[in-house]
């Protein structure tokens, strides 16, 4: 008489039973399906981003448009030039060297307003 074979029995050749190679079949397959799903999602959210026009547009204030903004008039000493300028937020600092010796100005940009002046000197 044939003998009927077990769930866990071995198959020929392998270490596993039947029924953990189908649950290890199950199991690639999911997780193949989350592979190509994970993928897709990834190409679907670069082609979203690449296609919306910029949002940072509301952030640029109405003086930041060439000739709409007011003039801020800065008085520096004789012969000053600029040798630097760095922009934070709504704040512009400019390095002068001239006349009077190095300084730092800082200048409120929303206001025109100037918040500090720091002068250079060596010791």
């Amino acid at each position: 008489m044939a003998r009927v074979k077990a769930q866990d029995d071995k198959l020929p050749g392998s270490v596993f039973s039947g029924r953990q190679v189908r649950i290890l079949k199950i199991a690639v397959i999911v997780m193949g399906i989350l592979l190509v799903g994970g993928f897709a999602f990834v190409l679907a959210a670069i082609v979203y981003q690449a296609s919306r026009p910029k949002q940072d547009v509301a952030m640029i204030s109405p003086a930041a448009d060439l000739g709409a903004g007011p003039i801020i008039e800065l008085p520096v000493g004789q012969g000053a030039g600029l040798t630097a300028m760095s922009l934070d937020g709504n704040r512009l600092a400019l390095h002068l060297n001239g006349g009077v010796g190095p300084e730092i100005v800082v200048v409120d940009l929303a206001s025109g307003k100037i918040v500090a002046r720091v002068k250079l000197k060596p010791q």
